[in-house]
């Protein structure tokens, strides 16, 4: 078990030959107007007991199969594990010297139980996390909270569709009433003027009365990012908020994609079934602008269109003008090669870079904005990212254009991930408690919380794993820093799990080119364990973090992270947080709710001076199927005695160390 530092051997110093900056297609420019206020509103949670409905299927039955649980589907068809890369396994270390500050963050049971209860069942938990002066913000779905830099509470759980001055996700009664799906948070201190970012997207139902409710799960089409920047230093004061319409069917100023609509009849109410999705945003900056990046997809067809880029004068938002000005970049228009090499594919998850404090930002050709993406979510496996660039954007400031490129990077190979096993996955261990799943299989137990009077026999899940998209991108000491997930086998290729690679590089840009210096790179894996779902945070003198899920057929899901820095690559394994039981969710369960076992989605991390934050998912409690029973108590049911709830009981961490 020793670490795997490829980047020592293989790559090492390597050059891709500069790409030339061809004449690019004008982006679409736009003006945003501020839309309102915001401020945090907590509410005491709910009680507990299962409630109908649980779950947003955002209108499934009525209109919709390309739909997953709880949120649309968007997955590529072509994101299939490919053949795992063989390396020498890593090992785990033997303490956490490096360790500050640890406390739980917000989980499953705050989720649903936030704003009296007025909110759905949700799984994976998307995460949001930014700090600085002082606090840390979390998000996760669809709520938030705020701490010190020690860990104590200073707000308390809050839900976003409050946040955002929207109506609450669901009201339950006759009839049940339902506000703005709010998903896939994104947060952003910026040292450079002292203002916090924080970012949703929100889908719109159909047939919206006067107090934005509808009485209809199902989606109109419009859909749009929400951007709140703070008022002041705290996040704890008054937010501008900025509605950036991202539905592209050439309505409310978007450009039309011409995305396909669902296949039957339209749907009464439905006004945009031709809208597509700017689904998971993730928000960026430099010295001039702040930077937004979607996958866009079809909301109600099965086709993927490309990543668009988002572009903002950074210094308008921070000062919360009536409006701003907005450039959108459509990937399409700088598709790159993949393989066979006569085919050509548009952005997907083109990740924004942050950076580390307040002048760190890239200072060439007038202020430059870099982004990577990853390949093999295309092609199933490649050593190849792209390395995209935003030059002169100081142009912003002006109410001008910056200019996009991109370009290939030759690095270690990677593929699309397998699911990760974890303890029982394969054996189905009747000594492991999996409540959730095993009240399915007792027909008694299965009445109460689905009203099926039938045993149906489950197993446990084995997790997503993701593909192998970018995670996260940092821009430290002159480099850009990234991380994905791989297939990674550690024996010979008898077995293959979930691993990390990495890429450090050197971008190298002016007026007429773009290339990239690989410096290091490598992977991460344990030969016992699945490594998931990484995230980069590195400091300005060039050291980090990488964090990531750690989860095996021995091993609970919990909190694992590793040093990094551009001389000897990654560090041992560490374990800042044991797991304490079986991730037992609503999405693994085959004959319910649908068996695509969630996990994840993105992780956080974070740089507040010269240390790091990271957020990460794990599993922080457990309980038998007699606890989770409860007697078949409604108001105690599937609580575990206040520790989850009756469909999920993910939690999230939140780590400080200095590297």
């Amino acid at each position: 078990m020793f670490l795997r530092r490829l980047g020592i051997c293989i790559g090492l110093f390597t050059w891709l030959v500069g790409t030339a900056l061809a004449q690019t297609p004008a982006p679409l420019q736009r003006q945003i107007p501020a839309g309102g206020q915001g401020v945090f509103q907590p509410q005491p949670l709910g009680g507990d007991g299962v409630q109908a409905p649980e779950i947003d299927d955002l209108g499934q039955d009525a209109d919709n199969a390309d739909q997953d649980n709880g949120f649309v589907n968007r997955t590529l068809p072509t994101a299939k594990p490919g053949n795992a890369q063989s390396v020498n396994a890593g090992k785990k270390a033997k303490s956490n010297p490096e360790i500050n500050v640890a406390f739980d963050g917000l989980n499953f049971r705050q989720q649903r139980l936030a704003n009296h209860g007025n909110q759905f069942s949700v799984e994976p938990p998307d995460q949001g996390l930014c700090a600085g002066n002082g606090f840390v913000l979390e998000s996760a779905n669809d709520v938030l909270n705020v701490f010190d830099a020690s860990g104590n509470q200073l707000l308390g759980v809050t839900d976003l569709n409050s946040f955002y001055g929207y109506a609450p996700a669901i009201v339950r009664g006759a009839p049940n009433k339902f506000g703005p799906a709010v998903t896939d948070p994104s947060c952003l201190f910026d040292a450079a003027t002292q203002r916090w970012f924080h970012l949703v997207l929100t889908l719109d139902r159909i047939n919206v009365d006067a107090n934005g409710q509808s009485t209809s799960q199902s989606l109109s089409g419009l859909n749009h990012l929400d951007i709140a920047v703070s008022n002041t230093s705290s996040p704890l004061g008054s937010w501008t908020i900025f509605r950036v319409p991202v539905q592209d069917d050439g309505t409310q100023g978007t450009p039309d994609h011409h995305c396909s609509p669902s296949p039957g009849p339209t749907p009464a109410g439905r006004t945009h079934p031709n809208a597509c999705l700017g689904d998971y945003p993730h928000i960026g900056a430099d010295a001039n602008g702040i930077y937004i990046t979607t996958n866009e997809f079809d909301l109600f067809g099965p086709f993927f269109h490309a990543s668009q880029i988002y572009a903002f004068p950074k210094h308008d938002l921070a000062a919360g003008l009536p409006s701003v000005t907005m450039f959108q970049y459509d990937t399409t228009d700088f598709q790159v090669v993949a393989v066979p090499p006569d085919i050509t594919v548009p952005g997907f998850t083109v990740w924004p870079a942050q950076s580390p404090g307040a002048n760190n930002f890239p200072t060439q050709v007038h202020g430059t904005e870099f982004f990577l993406s990853s390949l093999a979510v295309f092609t199933g496996l490649d050593n190849r990212i792209v390395l995209w660039a935003l030059t002169n954007t100081r142009a912003l400031n002006a109410g001008n254009a910056p200019s996009l490129s991109n370009t290939l990077v030759t690095t270690v190979a990677y593929t699309n991930p397998q699911r990760s096993n974890q303890p029982g996955s394969l054996t189905n261990d009747a000594t492991n408690n999996w409540p959730l799943g095993q009240c399915i299989e007792v027909a008694a137990c299965n009445l109460f919380l689905n009203g099926i009077n039938a045993a149906i026999p489950e197993v446990i899940g084995r997790l997503n794993s993701n593909d192998s998209r970018l995670q996260q991108v940092m821009f430290a000491n002159g480099k850009l820093w990234g991380a994905l997930g791989t297939g990674i086998t550690t024996d010979g290729g008898a077995t293959t799990h979930a691993g990390v690679a990495f890429f450090v590089l050197v971008p190298q840009v002016s007026s007429t080119s773009l290339a990239g210096k690989i410096v290091q790179q490598g992977t991460i894996s344990l030969d016992d364990a699945n490594l998931t779902y990484p995230t980069v945070a590195v400091t300005p003198s060039g050291r980090g973090v990488i964090s990531f899920t750690v989860v095996g057929p021995d091993t609970f899901p919990s909190v694992g992270y590793a040093s990094i820095d551009a001389l000897v690559g990654a560090g041992d394994v560490h374990i800042a947080q044991a797991g304490a039981g079986l991730q037992d969710g609503f999405t693994e369960y085959t004959n319910v709710f649908g068996g695509r076992p969630r996990w994840g989605d993105y992780g956080a991390g974070v740089v507040d001076g010269n240390s790091i934050w990271f957020a990460t998912e794990y599993i922080n409690q457990s309980c038998d199927l007699a606890t989770y029973e409860a007697g078949f108590v409604a108001a105690s049911f599937g609580s575990c005695g206040g520790t989850r709830t009756s469909l999920g009981n993910w939690a999230t961490r939140i780590t400080k160390v200095t590297p």
